[in-house]
């Protein structure tokens, strides 16, 4: 396989959905920690979270709606992160994941990202508009064997359509969620013919662990 084994690992509601709500002030990180029931088993997502892949994909709006273009520099960690980016994200917002990473990769498609002016070590800089290619430079250019995919919802739709999710890891949080324009795990255009069916991710289960205070772990290979 000429790109990265790629793992989807979500904190999820048990209908789906990747945040409390629709807003920019409603996020999983912020809210759940506020909820009785909820809060208790809220740590072991955390916990598992530490022992993903240390090539981690992301987001620049994810990243923008945690705030990294305010926050303080943080210190680095062992991981190398991977964001897609057009216009999310400031110069500090890329200073910060410069700071943070063991070598940050920014996939963008606009020339006038605010990353071209930012000269750092670790700072590597993909102008590309096709995930596939994306990822298979991840793979050939950095040696990206296995890559954990965090991005949001419509993100994860690219991926699902395009093929390029091998496995999925899922923390199911036992609450319920709902409204249609809620952020879900798998966003973007809905199918619309049944002959689009072969677009529709297959799974086959490989894991099904209960965790403490009603959480729930369920790993996936996608196999279709």
């Amino acid at each position: 396989m000429v790109r990265p084994v790629t793992t989807l690992f979500m904190l999820m509601s048990a209908d789906g959905k990747i945040s409390t709500g629709a807003s920019d002030d409603l996020d999983f990180d912020r809210d759940l920690p506020l909820i009785d029931g909820v809060r208790e088993g809220l740590p072991q997502y955390y916990d598992i979270e530490q022992t993903t892949d240390l090539w981690s994909f992301n987001t620049g709006r994810v990243q923008q709606k945690m705030g990294v273009n305010t926050l303080p520099l943080p210190q680095k960690t062992l991981v190398s992160f991977v964001l897609l980016d057009n216009h999310h994200l400031t110069e500090h917002g890329i200073r910060y994941f410069c700071a943070r990473s063991q070598r940050f990769v920014l996939i963008t498609s606009n020339p006038q990202h605010p990353a071209f002016g930012v000269h750092e070590n670790n700072l590597h800089i993909l102008q590309e508009a096709s995930l596939q290619i994306a990822l298979r430079r991840l793979k050939t250019e950095f040696g990206c064997e296995r890559l954990t995919l965090q991005s949001g919802g419509t993100v994860n739709g690219l991926l699902l359509r395009q093929k390029l999710i091998d496995y999925v890891d899922l923390i199911i949080a036992p609450v319920l969620a709902g409204g249609k324009n809620t952020p879900t795990l798998i966003d973007g255009d809905a199918l619309t013919s049944p002959t689009d069916l072969s677009a529709l991710g297959v799974l086959k289960l490989i894991d099904c662990t209960p965790l403490q205070n009603s959480y729930l772990r369920l790993r996936y290979q996608v196999i279709a």
